[in-house]
């Protein structure tokens, strides 16, 4: 795993990058966000590929306990990744109403998550 530093507005942004499945629990998400946290940044860029396929099937609850989590300690989070192939309306549903809060953002590239902190 590897951090890109980015900084907006005096923000520190963290960018995470790898190859691997770095999300496939809650507990793998508080992890991240202490890891995140400890080192100073205050917003998270993850990647979907990064993240466990069933955190994208709500019935799961993986993708709520998570987001709540992040909610819960300020923690802004933008995860990129191509969200059309979903089919699942109350997924398209979930993805609507968190970009509308601006804490948790779903997006199509890095340049739309680093707009959506400024």
């Amino acid at each position: 795993m590897v951090i890109n530093s980015h900084e907006l507005n005096n923000t520190k942004i963290a960018e995470i990058i790898s190859e691997e499945m770095l999300i496939q629990s809650v507990q793998d998400g508080l992890d991240l966000m202490g890891n995140i946290y400890y080192q100073g940044f205050d917003k998270v860029i993850l990647y979907e590929k990064n993240i466990v396929p069933e955190f994208f099937d709500l019935k799961t609850k993986i993708a709520g306990e998570i987001l709540q989590k992040f909610s819960n300690y300020r923690i802004s989070l933008a995860i990129v990744g191509d969200f059309s192939k979903y089919e699942s309306k109350s997924l398209k549903d979930f993805i609507f109403e968190s970009n509308k809060t601006k804490h948790v953002n779903f997006v199509e590239t890095l340049e739309h998550a680093l707009h959506n902190f400024s």
